[in-house]
């Protein structure tokens, strides 16, 4: 008899519907987290509870209900779909499964699904190309919270990141491979943006701008966001045969200052006003498309871009089912196996 391996995908999550009382309980379950608001608890509360969410949750109603779709949330759907696939490729000796971090299918509910089983191992992978502490550590805690209590644990691999992975550049390299460069004045990598103060507690007696990120990887830095990003992007122009000249690493969705910088609106709004016409953008912080590919980059910055004199802003599709990227997890989760 083969014992099967248990593979849980986890996003970041949704609100249930766009209602806003729905978004409210996304953001408050998100915003709450100590890894997202790295302040202390009450502070957290307080800014959360009383300041932010009430007056954040109608205006993102507003927004999600643009984003949504007769199938629902893209990255609800997406990761549905990135599942079955992978379930297929893996075949019966693996039991693949899905959760968001945040709202539903619940992270916890599913782990507390599993306990009963018997799985002989646990692989965990959160889908995070590079690792933070509000997304990839943020998962890992909390399944460490719940499987901690287990009479019995079998065996658990966690994966921490994989955007240095062959065929997770590949899969972005396809992506964009399908736009002429060439009609293009400029290309961006857009990551999501994180406090500085983030990056800086990767290090232990110094801080980010210390150890060179934007020139990637290297001992120093290996779990820093911002150079894992920058890493991220040589790997992608590389393949693309794209001079540092013709792109720019930027990022997006910041909450306030102290966030990483080039800013992703700022520089969408320099290009134009340099006389930039059309610009081709990458997330590749993103694997499924969302509301911070769809509508922030596809629709505000498209505005941002017009208001300024230029005409297109085209946004490179996500991962979402891609059959490359689903050899690439197919790939991770064979390396694990025991």
């Amino acid at each position: 008899m083969k014992f099967k391996t248990g593979v849980l995908l986890v996003n970041l999550g949704t609100p249930d519907s766009p209602k806003t009382k729905d978004v409210r309980s996304y953001l408050f379950q998100f915003l709450n987290d100590k890894r997202v608001i790295d302040f202390p608890l009450l502070f957290r509360w307080i800014l959360v509870n009383l300041f932010i969410v009430p007056f954040r949750a109608p205006k993102s109603s507003k927004i999600y209900k643009e984003l949504w779709t007769e199938n629902g949330s893209p990255i609800l759907f997406h990761t549905q779909n990135l599942k079955n696939k992978l379930q297929n490729k893996l075949g019966k000796e693996y039991h693949v499964d899905f959760a968001m971090r945040y709202k539903n299918p619940s992270l916890k509910k599913v782990l507390e699904s599993w306990k009963t089983k018997n799985f002989k191992q646990i692989i965990i992978l959160p889908l995070f190309p590079q690792y933070a502490s509000a997304t990839n550590g943020s998962v890992v805690e909390l399944a460490m919270q719940e499987m901690k209590n287990w009479w019995v644990i079998p065996e658990i691999s966690f994966v921490s990141q994989f955007f240095d992975h062959d065929l997770f550049i590949q899969s972005f390299f396809e992506n964009g491979s399908k736009y002429n460069l060439d009609e293009y004045d400029h290309v961006l990598f857009s990551f999501h943006g994180l406090p500085e103060r983030h990056v800086d507690k990767v290090y232990n007696n110094s801080l980010c701008s210390d150890n060179n990120c934007e020139s990637g990887i290297s001992d120093d830095n290996l779990f820093c966001y911002k150079a894992s990003c920058y890493e991220t992007a040589f790997r992608i122009s590389e393949k693309l045969n794209l001079n540092k000249s013709n792109y720019t690493v930027c990022f997006q969705s910041r909450l306030g200052r102290g966030w990483l910088e080039p800013f992703s609106d700022v520089i969408i709004e320099n290009l134009a006003k340099e006389g930039k016409k059309k610009i081709l953008v990458f997330s590749p912080a993103f694997v499924a498309d969302c509301l911070e590919t769809i509508i922030e980059i596809g629709d505000e910055y498209q505005e941002i871009f017009e208001e300024n004199g230029g005409q297109k802003v085209q946004l490179v599709e996500s991962l979402n089912d891609n059959d490359t990227w689903v050899d690439c997890l197919e790939q991770i989760i064979l390396k694990r196996t025991i």
